[in-house]
């Protein structure tokens, strides 16, 4: 059977390269370089080679997850900032609490927005709909058929 600190030392031991962060996050390197420019990841150097740590790959799950829900990256940021403050990540914990609440404020306003919009559309489907079946069926398709056809003569005829 495994030692299991052993086993643990291993994979965290393991490193990354720029691709298979990428890959297996789904995203592009030029997300990660940009990440990497904007203080939130801090990849080893072997020459000109990027070398992810397992704390850098734990950073890149809290960076994509926390931008699916929506959060700016200066929020992820300030986030990431926050751990290993030796305070059991209370810290960290009540910012991202703050920051999930305020997130789904934010959300809950934009739902009421498309709820409206959603309700004005269908008003105006309505509208449309209505006012197009008092002008009866249109003949378009004849007419674009008939100018297609007195262009094409026009064409022969100049040939």
């Amino acid at each position: 059977m495994p030692d299991t600190a052993t086993s643990l030392s291993i994979s965290e031991s393991r490193t990354y390269s720029i691709s298979e962060l990428a890959r297996e996050f789904g995203i592009t390197p030029r997300a990660l370089r940009f990440y990497e420019d904007k203080d939130m990841l801090h990849p080893a150097r072997d020459g000109m080679t990027r070398v992810y740590s397992h704390r850098d790959r734990a950073r890149v799950t809290i960076i994509v997850r926390m931008k699916r829900l929506g959060l700016p990256l200066a929020d992820i940021r300030e986030i990431l900032d926050l751990y290993g403050l030796g305070d059991n990540e209370r810290a960290q914990k009540r910012k991202t609490l703050e920051k999930f609440r305020n997130q789904v404020k934010e959300f809950e306003n934009q739902r009421e927005d498309i709820e409206i919009a959603l309700g004005e559309l269908q008003k105006g489907i309505e509208w449309l709909e209505n006012d197009l079946s008092k002008i009866g069926p249109a003949n378009e398709h004849a007419e674009s058929v008939a100018a297609y056809d007195a262009v094409a003569r026009k064409q022969l005829d100049d040939a």
